[in-house]
């Protein structure tokens, strides 16, 4: 057995030749790897898609989109160029599930994109028509990546179009749920109408009303004040019986069912005020305020409506979750010919062909082939998974190695990610509405307000009958519920806003009153405890390797190979060839073979190397137990059949981890794992970051993760439960959840299917989330106290006389403004 003798480079005197400064991608501006430098060039290149998207902007007039994108700071990403034919996109059947035909014999079609994420990718795709022959319009929808191309089918095919839109960087695919999307424009349409109609008749309104009070102070001729006053009275029953009729709706259905909300009080205070100002119009006393009644009901509409959006946002699962597969697949004919055909044209039984680097479109059974598959989506093992004949196969996985044949076994919603897609339907359907702290007290209030109503009016008549009803009715003006109806709101409208300047996404409010107490985090391993990507993380041996390494890996897809490909080290990157044969002949799910400079080189696993009659030395061995402890991959590296390296390629955790667990261990918070990874490699993590075995998980499915979560929740003395993951196999555990999490860099799938989306990396943002929350919820309390102490003052008034019905009505936005303001001061989400 030979020891390990530190080597000598390969080459020494092209080192010289080769040493290059590190130079910026022309297109993404992400550093080139030196070995990709192409000598005398002007413009150098990270990858070939980026040099062919750098082509066709140039190539189109569209050089503009670079000086958007630096004024937009956008992140910096390599082009992702697919080679795809996009036939299917001809195919009949595709167009009778997805293309309108429009008059003049045009059509249109709604296409999700990959790759959209900055302000000028707006700007490049609305271009299309400029790049593309034939369109008409490219109209983008930036928060759902999905682009309504117009076309003229008589001058150019949908699939030109589509590779058009891939040559500059973003692959189509069509954007399911259709009927669905267009059921919800409807609904925004009528949003958006009450809330224009409100808001016309409380601008007019208004506008009246300061004529009004600067005739009480410099005059007004009669004439003039009993015009405005019935001119007024008009335009708010319009209001009241067209657009606010939505709360007396509300609390009509509120009453039938005995459940008080804060409809019946909004309602009560609504049809007081209406009342009392329309008997005054009409009998000339002229005491009304029909200005803060149309106020009142506009800026209620504009909350339901943001309310609303929020809603509907978190319904794009469904639509997510399907674009995570391909829309098309080859289908192997009975004569052995291959053509690509629509996903929705498939059949069980039939053959595909899934070639390396594709998405597998379909669940099924591998009939012949031997490949590695990348499965993290679905499980989030963060390593290859080995598959060869009959073998079976899920669909959203990616084959990375070799072509596979597979026969089907489910299509769309009967393959494993279609039945995810159900489970995160199913958990978002039973997740329990949180009930604010407003609507709670809102049943007591309303009663409390109306018994003291009838007290006031019963006191009066004993006293001075004439003053009975005035009283009662300043008594319900000055509680009107605009404070209290407020607080929970505006307060979260500021708080998501503050949240949003620093990154924070969320969605709803009920996420701010579930973060306000501690509870259980349960936290995805593979990108949101560590990078997510495989990285060379320790290094045994000849240091002079590592550049050979690399560009001998370079051309692999596979993730340990890109892994190694990213790693040159200070040494430079040699030429590899083989004259005798390929420069690179990979062994499947063992190793590699090259040659440079006449000598073998061989990468691969301790397997592999046993293989090619490779000697193991006692370091080597020594390596691979203490890397296998850590969770980390060692990967062999021989020259002829001398090994002189080894390398350990792993997930790296991120490095503000163990600070952000310790952190919400302190605020009270019991910190656990989920992972669908090995479960020694969760045990590993597990163990440097200090948390607790038994809530930590390995090796588990989506469903798996489902149901822990499911089983957590149960016991309500544990407090909320909740899921932070980056992956569709998060998805399902993330819609169940008390609150979930979308981590920076996941899968669309998780972000809407989760209740905040951090824009930022890094697992201190959960910390800020949960801190900025419970601020939040302060803010809320804060406002909900100052609101109650304002109707207690206002209801002493009123019962002891002190306030008639005009002066209630000035007094009464007091509230409302101190609420305002409390609100829009606070600090909750800061840095």
């Amino acid at each position: 057995m030979s020891s390990f003798n530190p080597a000598i480079p390969l080459q020494p005197e092209r080192e010289a030749a080769a040493r290059t400064d590190a130079v910026a991608c022309a297109h993404c501006t992400l550093p080139v790897p030196r070995g990709l430098v192409r000598a005398g060039e002007e413009k150098q290149f990270c990858c070939e898609g980026c040099r062919t998207v750098f082509e066709v902007i140039h190539g189109c007039g569209l050089e503009q989109f670079y000086r958007l994108r630096r004024e937009d700071d956008a992140e910096a990403r390599p082009a992702n160029v697919t080679a795809k034919g996009y036939e299917e996109f001809d195919d009949p059947a595709f167009a009778e599930l997805y293309i309108d035909n429009l008059p003049q014999g045009l059509q249109q079609v709604e296409l999700f994109l990959d790759g959209v994420h900055c302000s000028a990718c707006v700007w490049l795709i609305e271009r299309l028509p400029r790049a593309a022959r034939g369109v008409l319009e490219a109209r983008l929808d930036y928060r759902r990546r999905t682009v309504r191309l117009t076309w003229n089918p008589a001058e150019t095919r949908l699939s030109s179009i589509a590779r058009q839109l891939a040559s500059l960087g973003y692959a189509p695919h069509p954007s399911r749920g259709k009927s669905e999307r267009d059921r919800r424009r409807i609904e925004d349409r009528t949003h958006m109408v009450r809330i224009a109609v409100a808001g016309t008749i409380a601008a007019n309104v208004m506008v009246i009303a300061f004529a009004l009070y600067g005739g009480m102070f410099h005059g007004i001729e009669p004439q003039y004040r009993t015009f405005f006053h019935w001119i007024s009275m008009g335009l708010t029953l319009v209001g009241v019986a067209w657009p606010g009729r939505v709360f007396f709706r509300g609390a009509l259905a509120a009453w039938r069912t005995r459940t008080m909300h804060m409809d019946v009080p909004i309602s009560i205070g609504l049809a007081a005020g209406v009342a009392y100002s329309s008997i005054s119009t009409i009998t000339g006393h002229y005491d009304s305020y029909f200005d803060t009644l149309t106020i009142l009901i506009f800026l209620l509409l504009v909350g339901r409506w943001i309310q609303a959006r929020q809603q509907q946002k978190s319904r794009d699962a469904v639509e997510l979750l399907f674009t995570m597969t391909p829309s098309a697949a080859r289908v192997i004919e009975a004569d052995g010919s291959a053509r690509d055909v629509p996903l929705e044209a498939l059949q069980a039984g039939s053959v595909v062909e899934v070639r390396a680097g594709e998405s597998i479109p379909v669940d099924g059974l591998v009939l012949c082939g031997r490949s590695m598959l990348d499965t993290s989506l679905l499980t989030g093992e963060s390593r290859p998974v080995a598959i060869g004949e009959n073998g079976s196969v899920h669909a959203g996985t990616v084959n990375l190695a070799s072509p596979l044949r597979i026969r089907i076994t489910g299509i769309g919603e009967s393959t494993r990610v279609g039945r995810l897609m159900k489970l995160v339907e199913e958990s978002a359907a039973r997740r329990a509405p949180v009930v604010r702290l407003a609507d709670r007290i809102a049943g007591v209030f309303v009663t409390v307000i109306l018994a003291l109503a009838a007290i006031t009016v019963a006191l009066w008549l004993q006293l001075e009958p004439g003053r009975a009803v005035p009283n009662a009715m300043a008594l319900l003006i000055v509680t009107c519920p605009c404070a209290l109806g407020l607080a929970t709101p505006l307060a979260i409208i500021a708080g998501i806003g503050r949240a949003a300047r620093r990154g924070i996404l969320i969605k709803g409010g009920e996420v701010v009153e579930q973060l306000n107490r501690p509870g259980v985090i349960m936290l995805d391993k593979t990108g949101t405890i560590t990078e997510g990507c495989m990285k060379v993380v320790d290094w045994r041996g000849d240091p002079t390797l590592r550049p050979i390494v690399a560009q001998i890996e370079r051309a692999s897809s596979h993730p340990i190979a890109r892994a190694l490909a990213l790693m040159t080290g200070e040494h430079p990157l040699p030429d590899v060839a083989d004259s005798a044969g390929p420069e690179v002949r990979e062994v499947t799910g063992r190793g590699v073979h090259a040659t440079v400079d006449g000598r073998t080189i061989r990468i691969g696993s301790i397997t592999f190397m046993g293989e090619n009659a490779v000697t193991i030395p006692d370091w080597a061995r020594h390596a691979e137990r203490e890397l296998t402890r850590r969770a980390v991959t060692p990967i062999f590296i021989a020259v002829d059949h001398e090994l002189r390296a080894v390398a350990g390629v792993g997930d790296p955790i991120k490095a503000d981890a163990p600070e952000a667990v310790e952190t919400l261990r302190r605020r009270g918070w019991t910190v656990g794992m989920l992972s669908g990874d090995h479960p020694e490699v969760v045990a590993a993590v597990a163990k440097e970051l200090g948390l607790d075995p038994t809530l930590c998980h390995g090796g588990i499915t989506p469903e798996e993760k489902l149901a822990r979560i499911q089983d957590l929740m149960r016991p309500a003395s544990r407090g909320p439960i909740v899921m932070v993951g980056d992956g569709v196999n998060d998805a399902a555990a993330l819609a169940a959840a008390s609150v979930g999490i979308a981590v920076r860099g996941g899968a669309e799938a998780s972000f809407a299917a989760a209740d905040v989306y951090l824009n930022h990396p890094g697992m201190m943002e959960v910390v800020t989330l949960v801190a900025g929350s419970r601020r939040t919820f302060g803010v809320i309390r804060r406002n909900i106290i100052v609101s109650l102490l304002y109707n207690v003052l206002g209801v002493s008034l009123a019962m002891g006389g002190l306030l008639n019905p005009l002066v209630a009505a000035i007094v009464m936005p007091i509230s409302s403004l101190t609420v305002i303001t409390m609100s829009y001061r606070s600090r909750t989400f800061e840095r």
